[in-house]
């Protein structure tokens, strides 16, 4: 396995947000965490960033144990993260933004291909590679996040509600770029509010409800719970 999530406990100062998470991330696979607002999705994925530090539990990737590795390290074990909210230097130009994504000695010697491969899927960064980030569209600087994260050829990709802010008509083709991500080679966790979009891209999933695992399945399996149907798409 991949990620491996144990009894996960994860606070903010004396108060907790996370209670007892297990969770786990294959190679290959892309793994939705769906939940409402405040259920704690970002936390959990800013905890399995090394954002967060874990209270309890374990915290495995690859067989490494993360709790013992400091923050900054995160990223030369392969794990990047797309934050919510983007979180570009909207005055550096886009290309300025994708490079610091590539910071790491091995990343930064495959610089030009990484930003190659950035461009040849989103096509529209090219054209605006000399632009300031801040110019962009919501839809441009979320493909500015995801570029920035693949360009430290990671092996697990983290999107935290990558559908956030953006325009209905861009959403879809959001999607479809996250089933690209894995499909390129990088597994993927996906945190998103959109129930039926995480869903239906996801191999499994989980449902998170004030700071627990409340349910887990494939997702056919979940779309078919009562609590599911009535909690997250009001049937």
């Amino acid at each position: 396995m991949l990620l491996e999530v144990r009894n996960l406990h994860v606070g903010y100062g004396d108060a907790p947000a996370e209670w007892d998470v297990s969770l786990d991330v294959d190679a290959g696979e892309i793994v939705s965490v769906i939940g409402p607002n405040g259920a704690g999705k970002t936390t959990l994925i800013n905890a399995i960033a090394g954002m967060l530090r874990c209270r309890q539990g374990e915290l495995r990737f690859d067989g490494t144990d993360m709790k013992r590795v400091r923050p900054h390290g995160y990223c030369s074990h392969g794990i990047a993260l797309v934050p919510e909210g983007r979180r570009l230097f909207t005055k550096m130009t886009v290309e300025e933004n994708l490079e610091l994504g590539c910071y790491l000695p091995g990343p930064r010697a495959a610089r030009a291909q990484s930003l190659e491969r950035v461009y040849d899927l989103f096509p529209i960064l090219r054209q605006k590679r000399s632009q300031p980030a801040g110019e962009l569209s919501g839809g441009q600087q979320q493909m500015v996040a995801i570029g920035r994260a693949l360009m430290a050829q990671p092996r697990i990709v983290l999107f935290d509600e990558p559908s956030l802010g953006l325009a209905p008509t861009i959403v879809d083709d959001m999607f479809d770029i996250i089933v690209r991500v894995r499909d390129e080679g990088a597994a993927v966790l996906l945190v998103e509010q959109n129930v039926l979009k995480a869903l239906g891209v996801a191999d499994r999933a989980y449902v998170l409800e004030q700071g627990r695992i409340v349910a887990t399945g494939l997702p056919d399996e979940l779309l078919k719970q009562p609590h599911i149907r009535e909690a997250y798409l009001g049937v």
